[in-house]
This record gives structure tokens, C-alpha cells and sequence, in this order.
């Protein structure tokens, strides 16, 4: 089998938020890598974004896809085929382990633990967005070492590879529930649960179990987060909390005033211009 590589050069704010529209448009995997600073010594803003699609994926409609959620136009691409092989060894260069904070660090399934003493949450990212690498996700799983209670009842809305419902679990949460549009999502947060050894039940969103959670976690978009607040709202009981991420600190504004409507909510972090929303439920 073979992919397509979609490799576009944009702005730095632009290639972030694209990274995860993509995502949500049907890409596999994204990556961001500086782009080399001009002969000038002028300090680089530009960002070399590669997404990789399934063969049978029509890249130009993925691009503006992508760009039609993010609110951009759509950006002028290049085009490559990639074999299989090759995709599983630029996917396992990609990531390392992660230190989010002193003690908790992200490791793909092929890395030793630079810390054994710390808590190690051990990710294999698949073909679903999440490493732990991009501020959005960090911002979440810092924020997780602070609200998770042990035996907590928490939902992770957007699961992408199961990051989040992870080291919720990790963390002492007690019944973890994970949902995505996305079946390979799915699959994914199914493998690295299990290889963690922790319990999360993985569902479709129209087959959420019934009642509410004390936490509900929420890595999307701006835009499907503000789509999305009566469905969350309704998901999370009376004194409960909700953290949104994945937005960008310039759409923060819009976000928390859509979820004024049922929640004490602000912004409670801010890391590389991505923000971190969180609140309790009135």
C-alpha cells in the first residue's frame, strides 16, 4: 500500500491549526518541522507541515477541507506517493518521549522510560492524532496532574489515539469512557489503553453510556467545541469540570463565551499561543 504526502510551508500559527484541521478532515498522521532561516539570519516563522493520506484520498479536497475549519484559505500544496515501510519508519522518527512535566512523561511503545520512577504513559499514536507533543495536548495533560480524583467518573471527547483517557487512568480516574468520530481513532485509544493497562470503555458518540462525569475532556477545534457545548454541558454533572483545548489562544475568547451559558469557564493556561479552557458545571 502507499500514501499520499501532502507537504505544505505556511506560517507558523497558520501550520498549527491546519495540523489539526487535517486531522479532522481524514489525514493520518501530521507533522511540523521548522523551516531553515533565511540566508539573512531573519528569525524564521515558517513551518514545513506533512500530512500523510490514505491512497484512495482525494488530496485536494482533504487541503480544503482542512482549510474551510480552520477558517483559511486554502494553501498550495506539493505531492508525493510513500510506501508502507516507509510510513512506519518516518511515523516511529517522529516521536520520542515526551516529559510534560517532573513527573509524567509520554513514550512511544518502541522507547525504554527515561524515567522509571516517574508516571509513564507508554503511546503508540497509530494512524490517530495525539502524541503528545503539540501544546494543546500538553496543556491537557498537565492540567490532568492537578483535577483528576481518584475514582473519578471522566469522558474524552475526541479521543484521537486515547492520550488523554490514558493518564487519566494512569492518574487514579475510575470509570474512563472514550468516544471519536473516527473508527481508527477507536482502534487506537483500544491498543494503548490495553497497553497501559488501563480500563477505558471506547465507543462512538452515539453510543455513549448513559449519566454524567466528573470530568470531561475536550481536544478538538474552536469551532466543533463551540458546535458541541450543549452536548458537554449535558455530559457533565452539576460541580463537575470540563477542559477544552486545541484552541487557539486569539479564539479563546469566542470559546469561553459559548460556554458561559453553563459553566464558570476561562482561560487557565496558555502555552505557544494554544490555549486551555477549563471550568465547573453550574
Amino acid at each position: 500500500m502507499s500514501w499520499h504526502s501532502i507537504t505544505l510551508e505556511l506560517d507558523a500559527p497558520q501550520a498549527e491549526i491546519l495540523s489539526e484541521a487535517l486531522i479532522e478532515a481524514g489525514a493520518e498522521s501530521v507533522a511540523l518541522d521548522p523551516v531553515a532561516q533565511s540566508a539573512s539570519g531573519a528569525e524564521g516563522t515558517r513551518m514545513r507541515l506533512t500530512a500523510l493520506a490514505a491512497r484512495d484520498t482525494d488530496p485536494s479536497a482533504l487541503v480544503a477541507a482542512a482549510a474551510r475549519a480552520a477558517g483559511v484559505a486554502a494553501p498550495a500544496f506539493g505531492l508525493a506517493q510513500l510506501a508502507d515501510e516507509d510510513w512506519v519508519r518516518r511515523s516511529q522518527a517522529q516521536f520520542g518521549p515526551i516529559r510534560i512535566s517532573a513527573n509524567l512523561w509520554i513514550v512511544p511503545s518502541w522507547h525504554a522510560a527515561p524515567d522509571p520512577h516517574a508516571t509513564v504513559a507508554r503511546l503508540d499514536p497509530g494512524l490517530a492524532f495525539g502524541s503528545g507533543s503539540h501544546p494543546s495536548t500538553c496543556l491537557v495533560l498537565r492540567s490532568l496532574e492537578e483535577s483528576v480524583r481518584r475514582g473519578a467518573r471522566v469522558l474524552d471527547y475526541g479521543c484521537g489515539s486515547g492520550i488523554l483517557a490514558v493518564v487519566a487512568g494512569l492518574l487514579g480516574a475510575g470509570e474512563i469512557v472514550a468516544t471519536d468520530i473516527d473508527p481508527q481513532a477507536l482502534e487506537t485509544t483500544a491498543a494503548n489503553a490495553a497497553r497501559n493497562g488501563v480500563a477505558v470503555r471506547v465507543t462512538a458518540p452515539d453510543r455513549l453510556p448513559p449519566g454524567t462525569f466528573d470530568l470531561v475532556l475536550a481536544n478538538i477545534l474552536a469551532g466543533p467545541l463551540i458546535a458541541l457545548e450543549p452536548q458537554l454541558a449535558g455530559r457533565t454533572r452539576p460541580g463537575g469540570r470540563i477542559a477544552l483545548s486545541g484552541i487557539l489562544e486569539t479564539q479563546a475568547g469566542e470559546v469561553a463565551r459559548a460556554y458561559a451559558r453553563d459553566f464558570e469557564a476561562a482561560v487557565s493556561a496558555v502555552e505557544e499561543g494554544w490555549a486551555l479552557i477549563e471550568g465547573a458545571r453550574r
